[in-house]
């Protein structure tokens, strides 16, 4: 379903946000991110000057190593471009995430560790989406190759960690009843 049509106005501010998942030859899982902010109008910056129509005032890079247990093993933070001289200086900072592992928690683990003043927002804001690009990259090439190798096998005894996220995976939905029959809890 499409938006309706919107009313009258003028294009201003673009923020994109890419997340890639690869699959490394080590065994190890790399996801990564990258943020940019533009405008559709030059203007001036203190530290650099004047920003360019679509030149990036903000662009942040991560890359979060994962296992297959979501444990971070290493990460890379890169701030490219930035409206204060000072701003990629902080990029050390995110080591302290090493060793936390995706899952319940996750944010909050993060914020503890490179929140407010032990962070930039942006890069601490790339990471929260990442558990989730994490689990899109690895569940289901896993259940794909598990799929392929043993069809013959019967299903899991263990919960799945996605039942009640989300409207369409609640226990009592049909995805459930199809997907995860036994934790189905519908009529």
């Amino acid at each position: 379903m499409a938006f309706s049509d919107p009313a009258p106005r003028r294009h201003v501010h673009t923020r994109a946000i890419h997340y890639r998942g690869y699959e490394r030859d080590d065994g190890l899982w790399d996801i990564e991110a990258h943020m940019t902010d533009t405008k559709t109008y030059q203007f001036r910056n203190d530290w650099r000057g004047e920003v360019k129509v679509g030149e990036p005032l903000h662009e942040m890079l991560l890359r979060v190593t994962i296992d297959d247990s979501f444990t971070i093993k290493d990460i890379e933070a890169a701030t490219e471009h930035s409206p204060f001289e000072m701003c990629p200086s902080i990029t050390p900072n995110y080591k302290k995430v090493i060793g936390i592992q995706m899952g319940r928690g996750w944010r909050q683990k993060v914020r503890m560790q490179v929140g407010g003043t032990n962070g930039c927002t942006h890069l601490t804001e790339l990471l929260y989406p990442m558990a989730t690009a994490a689990m899109q990259t690895i569940w289901p090439l896993m259940k794909h190759r598990q799929n392929k190798a043993d069809s013959h096998i019967e299903p899991s005894d263990k919960r799945p960690g996605v039942i009640d996220t989300c409207h369409a995976w609640a226990a009592d939905s049909p995805v459930v009843k199809m997907n995860a029959p036994k934790f189905y809890t519908g009529e």
